[in-house]
């Protein structure tokens, strides 16, 4: 075994790997870019490198840097968690070039596997299903828009390259597939630097249904079972299961057999994922599903795995690469009871899940879960930490496990229930209510779901009288709050004859509320809200709740309401994002402008693209209107820069 190994990665996975580590008695060298510099991952390793500047082009992607970090610290193998360098396989060949160890499969696996067309050439060789589509090198757009029409639209255009999504689009009609090409090729382009794709399609009922293999160097390839990754929003997975709801006996076997197979094609040594795509429109039939794509590397979603089957992963990486067996034989890796598990992201979910930023005032996980129950959090970050535009907003990995699917998810509604985050904008509300769909619930699910239910799973009901009441009461303790007492001391006093009064403000979204905050002789306080709510309320218990600079946040279930707090001695700010102009809704990078100074637009015409976390989001204008300034193309923008701005004599 190792003595001492080097993670080429940042936040919850390294984290992931030093506990393994750790418990293992292997000695572990994290490395971090500007942004990480107070990271909890190098916290917890026993050295740390700093490797660059916070974009990742110039540390994180660094294999230069990496390597030399390893040799410098006498590490003996390099780790790389999932995304960044974990698929490079001229990285592979840079650490073993080194002397190195790359815990993880060969270059020459990730060579095959690495490009979604020639990969799924060699699977059909080997025997595995493939889905029907174009795999070609021709990448002519009068040979790609007539091979769509041969396949039969809808059709799903893919980039070769990469995944999570990235380069991919659903095309339903000819004349869209020019355009839909074009916004493929460049969204592969900046997140791959491959803009090829292929041409497959569309199946009607789609379920995201995955294979865990792991490999050795001596031949030896097991199955751990499989995954359902089908809840997917913009093909990103949200909340993922094992075993997968509804799976058969003879469907389960077909395409553990086809994953074993395909792994053994390329004489696969690791943890590996082989991805499948299945037909769920008449059931969950043994020839109705076909091969996507290998994921070779470590999977975000492993721990569902590990739960059921009562292994670790990471330890059986660790063990492979330093020239063990695989730990179990086939025959001795069953599953046990259902387990869940929620990303929970710093993202906006009411608007398209944009990217969020913000510092973590406030993180609170479940301390316990229902009897019979287990429950695991992967996080990368603590109470303080900041969520960088630099790097993937996820905030943690909420895993539970239960003896059956019923359980596990009943579960996994109590934790995202009792999860508190406030600082940034989070999707804890948004993954409660796909926990709690009906079709989901039963079972049902396929990768449209979260697009037919949208609307409904994004919709937070506004803040009760009572809501806004806690957060009033908290506001209107501020300023004599110490630390380790409760928010409502601060009102207590004396009184001659009536109650103490204080008026406080608030705003959530754009209303402003007025309250009068009071304390009656019996110990409770009395709340009188203006409009909107026009009520008075009695409050005596504190509800769950925090408070961060210049803001309350009342927690209700998954939902946290954040009310700011106004200084009344700042001036208000008169400068808003009215009808006059359009503003980032995010940090990223002005990809390209459809629009041009002077020029007259229409409502919903796109004026330009933002590209953010390597997705590009289309700008689109709020009315009729003649441009006065735009953006120009390559500006890097931030939170709530001004886009485009509209003469002000344009619209009416």
């Amino acid at each position: 075994m190792f003595a001492k190994i080097l993670i080429a990665n940042r936040g919850e996975i390294a984290c992931r790997v030093i506990r393994t580590a750790r418990r293992m008695g292997v000695r572990t060298v994290a490395v971090y870019s500007d942004a990480d510099a107070g990271a909890l991952h190098v916290g917890m390793a026993d050295e740390a490198v700093h490797i660059g500047p916070s974009p990742v082009g110039e540390s994180y992607l660094r294999g230069d840097k990496i390597v030399a970090a390893a040799l410098a610290t006498g590490a003996e193998a390099i780790h790389p968690g999932y995304g960044f360098l974990s698929e490079n396989p001229d990285f592979v060949d840079q650490v073993t070039a080194a002397g190195l160890v790359f815990i993880g499969p060969s270059a020459a696996s990730i060579r095959a596997m690495g490009l979604k067309d020639a990969a799924k050439r060699l699977m059909e060789k080997a025997g595995v299903p493939v889905v029907p589509g174009y795999h070609g090198e021709a990448q002519e757009i009068v040979l790609l828009a007539s091979k769509a029409r041969e396949i039969g639209y809808p059709v799903l255009i893919k980039a070769r390259a990469g995944g999570g999504g990235k380069g991919m689009r659903r095309v339903e009609h000819p004349d869209d597939f020019s355009e839909a090409l074009s916004g493929a090729r460049r969204e592969a382009k900046a997140a791959f630097g491959d803009d090829r794709v292929l041409v497959e399609k569309y199946v009607d009922k789609p379920r995201h249904i995955e294979v865990q293999v792991f490999g050795d160097s001596f031949g030896n390839v097991v199955h751990l079972y499989e995954r359902d990754c089908s809840a997917q929003r913009r093909h990103q997975k949200v909340i993922e299961e094992a075993p997968a709801p509804g799976m058969t006996p003879a469907l389960r076997k077909a395409m553990t057999e086809a994953a074993v197979k395909a792994a053994k094609a390329i004489d696969y040594s690791g943890a590996g994922t082989i991805e499948f795509i299945v037909d769920a429109s008449q059931g969950l039939k043994a020839d109705r599903f076909w091969f996507m794509e290998m994921n070779t590397r470590l999977q975000v979603e492993h721990p569902v795995t590990e739960m059921v089957t009562g292994t670790d992963l990471v330890e059986w990486q660790l063990r492979v690469a330093s020239g063990e067996k695989l730990p179990k034989a086939q025959s001795e890796i069953a599953l046990s009871g259902h387990a869940f598990e929620a990303r929970i992201y710093a993202e906006d979910a009411a608007k398209g899940f944009l990217p969020a930023t913000g510092t973590l005032h406030h993180l609170k996980f479940p301390d316990t879960v229902p009897e019979g129950a287990s429950m695991r959090i992967e996080t990368g970050v603590r109470t303080g930490d900041a969520i960088s535009p630099f790097y993937d907003p996820m905030i943690a990995k909420l895993v539970v496990q239960g003896k059956n699917r019923q359980a596990a998810l009943e579960a996994l509604g109590i934790s995202l229930s009792q999860t508190e985050i406030a600082g940034s904008t989070v999707n804890t509300a948004f993954l409660a209510a796909l926990a709690a769909d009906a079709d989901f619930s039963a079972g049902d699910v396929d990768t449209g779901l979260i697009g037919r239910h949208q609307q409904a799973l994004t919709a937070v009901p506004p803040p009760s009288s009572e809501i806004v009441a806690a957060a009033a009461l908290a506001a209107s303790g501020a300023g004599a709050q110490a630390p380790t007492r409760d928010p409502w001391s601060s009102l207590a006093g004396y009184a001659h004859f009536h109650a103490m009064a204080r008026r406080t403000r608030l705003r959530y979204g754009e209303d402003d509320i007025l309250a009068l905050v009071s304390m009656r002789p019996d110990g409770r306080f009395q709340v009188a809200l203006d409009a909107p709510y026009d009520s008075a309320l009695d409050l005596r218990a504190a509800p769950r709740l925090a408070r961060w600079p210049g803001h309350v946040t009342v927690f209700s279930g998954a939902v946290g309401y954040s009310f700011a707090v106004p200084d009344p001695l700042a001036r208000a700010d008169e400068i808003a994002a009215g009808a006059d102009s359009l503003r980032a809704p995010m940090p990223g990078l002005v990809k390209l402008v459809r629009a041009a100074k002077g020029e007259t637009v229409i409502k919903g015409q796109p004026l330009l693209i933002l590209e953010a976390m390597k997705m590009e989001h289309t700008i689109s204008a709020t009315h009729d209107g003649t441009i006065a300034e735009i953006a120009t193309e390559g500006a890097q923008v931030t939170d709530g820069t001004v886009l485009v701005r509209f003469a002000e004599e344009a619209h009416g």
